[in-house]
């Protein structure tokens, strides 16, 4: 099974989201944190939260970008856990064992997101509000294979 890590190619996501995940921390869309948002919801670093952010499954901080890349199944189930007793704590879920295929389904989402994928893609998500609630829109960013050409220089310092 895959699933995707948080990554950071700079110090950016450290300013704007109000916490960021954790670099390597696996991470799930966590469109649900919105779906009770409105526009005055939009603001600031909670603006670029829900634009922009992947949900850490572990600090359940945000970042910008995911990598895509295996899970092996006792990890999974300790996300699944993680995720089952964030619900409990932080939305009220009544126990983590009511919890759990909740937590199961957003972790089902998140594979089928990257399982057609090579390992090290990149992914970004992409949020707006509308009529029927929160839309996401997913971009794929394909690891690029580097040329030996851009490289090495090729021919003799003698001429």
């Amino acid at each position: 099974m895959k699933l995707a890590r948080a990554i950071h190619f700079d110090e950016s996501d450290m300013n704007v989201f109000h916490s960021p995940a954790r670099t390597g921390e696996w991470c799930i869309s966590g469109g649900f944190e919105f779906s009770n948002w409105g526009e005055g919801d939009l603001e600031g670093k909670a603006r670029q939260a829900f634009a922009n952010g992947w949900l850490g499954v572990e600090t359940f901080g945000r970042v910008t970008f995911v990598a895509v890349t295996q899970i092996e199944a006792a990890e999974q189930d300790q996300i699944t856990r993680n995720l089952a007793e964030h619900f409990v704590q932080l939305y009220g879920a009544p126990s983590v064992e009511a919890a759990l295929d909740v937590a199961q389904a957003e972790l089902a989402h998140m594979s089928e997101l990257c399982d057609e994928h090579a390992p090290n893609t990149l992914l970004t998500v992409a949020r707006e509000l509308t009529g029927a609630g929160v839309h996401e829109a997913f971009r794929v960013i394909t690891p690029q294979e580097t040329q030996l050409e851009a490289l090495a220089v090729h021919g003799s310092l003698d001429e």
